[in-house]
Parts: C-alpha cells; sequence; structure tokens
C-alpha cells in the first residue's frame, strides 16, 4: 500500500549525470504538488526541487541549473534529472506531496564519489 516508490539512484562519478523516477498511488493525484527531498548521512531532510499541478517548478539553490523536476501526469510519476553532480550531492533522495505529506517511502540512494 505504499503511494511513493523511489527508483533510479546509483553511484556515478562527479560530472555524471542521474535521473530518479517516483512512482505515486493512492490519494496523490495530479492536483498535488510533488517535490524531491534528500536527506545526507547525518543531516536533516531537505527539499531540492518540487513542481506545481499547473507545472511551476521551482530548486534549492544548490541545485539550480543542475537539476530538473517534471512528472508525467498520465503514469503519475515525477522525475528528477540530474546533471554535473556534486559530491555534495550524495543522500538518500525522497519523494513526497508539498503541502499534505505522506508517509515517506524508501527513497533512493545516490553516491557520487571522487
Amino acid at each position: 500500500q505504499a503511494q511513493l516508490v523511489e527508483s533510479g539512484g546509483g553511484l556515478v562519478r562527479p560530472g555524471g549525470s542521474l535521473t530518479l523516477s517516483c512512482a505515486t498511488s493512492g490519494s496523490i493525484t495530479s492536483i498535488d504538488a510533488m517535490g524531491w527531498y534528500r536527506q545526507p548521512p547525518g543531516k536533516e531532510r531537505e527539499l531540492v526541487a518540487s513542481i506545481s499541478s499547473g507545472g511551476a517548478t521551482r530548486y534549492r539553490d544548490s541545485v539550480k541549473g543542475r537539476f530538473t523536476i517534471s512528472r508525467d501526469n498520465v503514469k503519475n510519476t515525477v522525475f528528477l534529472h540530474m546533471y554535473s553532480l556534486n559530491p555534495e550531492d550524495t543522500a538518500v533522495y525522497y519523494c513526497n506531496t508539498i503541502s499534505r505529506v505522506r508517509p515517506w517511502g524508501q527513497g533512493t540512494q545516490v553516491t557520487v564519489f571522487s
């Protein structure tokens, strides 16, 4: 009965690219604003990107120009396209709604190493 299932993480070299996917279900619909969050080891979870039901996007300053969030309402899936990855991007990445947070999924690990 999980409503959020993240996938696509992996190990990449600095400067590499990766695309994450978030499959949604249950009460989450196309009217919900969605966000990608990440939690580096030993640190708090932080919002890195969001997308409204209308497609308006916002990004954390540290990822602007490098990350792109998008959504496919037909497939109920949210994506995070990441480029020019830095070691500082290493974290477990999660997706969730913005205004009414659901139980967190398992997340997907992104590791950027030199």
